[in-house]
C-alpha cells in the first residue's frame, strides 16, 4: 500500500510540472533544477524552495540536482525498463 501511494504521489507530480510546461515525465524538482540552469524565474524562485524542504536528505548539491541526475540517468524508471534487453 505504501508504494501505491508513492507511485500515485509521483504521478501527481508529474502531472503538475507537465501542466506548468515541464516534460511529462519530469519531476518539479527536476524540472525546477533545469528552469534553474536556464536562468528562468521559475527555477530561480522554486528551486532554492524545494532544496530546502528536502534538505533532510543531505545532498551535496541539494534535492533538486539529485533529481535532474536520476532522470538523466533514467534511474526512476521501473528497473526492467532500465535493461537494454527487451
Amino acid at each position: 500500500m505504501k508504494r501505491y501511494i508513492i507511485h500515485i504521489l509521483i504521478a501527481l507530480d508529474q502531472l503538475i510540472t507537465t501542466l506548468i510546461g515541464g516534460y511529462p515525465d519530469e519531476s518539479l524538482s527536476s524540472y525546477a533544477y533545469r528552469m534553474n540552469v536556464q536562468r528562468k524565474p521559475w527555477g530561480r524562485v522554486w528551486r532554492p524552495v524545494i532544496d530546502w524542504l528536502f534538505s533532510w536528505q543531505r545532498l551535496p548539491d541539494g534535492h533538486c540536482s539529485a533529481a535532474y541526475d536520476e532522470e538523466r540517468k533514467r534511474l526512476q524508471y521501473p528497473p526492467i525498463l532500465r535493461k537494454d534487453e527487451p
